[in-house]
């Protein structure tokens, strides 16, 4: 869903989809991520993982093997969304705010 969000919905619906997953097998979803061979794809699986940590029981290790895969430069979290972004540092992504706040829990 993180690569083809245009396939997936809404970052709202990604994003509670995936906060959804009660388990994740981490050997595979890193082989994953090393065959796409992709930063961004990298950063953005990173930071997910990175703020559902204790949920999905993902140790530190396995978010250090992460941020070595994240871009050097900033990159967009999404190509269409480039306006009201807050950079995060450690992933060197640019994350539209609606994720960063979870501001569809606003509405609820």
């Amino acid at each position: 869903m993180m690569n083809r969000p245009d396939l997936s919905g809404s970052w709202e619906e990604i994003w509670r989809s995936l906060e959804s997953i009660e388990y994740l097998e981490l050997d595979s979803l890193y082989e994953y991520i090393t065959l796409l061979n992709n930063a961004t794809i990298a950063a953005k699986i990173g930071y997910f993982l990175q703020q559902n940590q204790e949920t999905l029981m993902v140790d530190d290790k396995f978010i250090a093997k992460l941020k070595n895969k994240k871009p050097n430069q900033p990159h967009y979290f999404s190509r269409s969304i480039r306006q009201k972004c807050h950079l995060i540092k450690e992933w060197n992504l640019m994350v539209p705010i609606e994720i960063v706040n979870h501001s569809w829990n606003d509405v609820l």
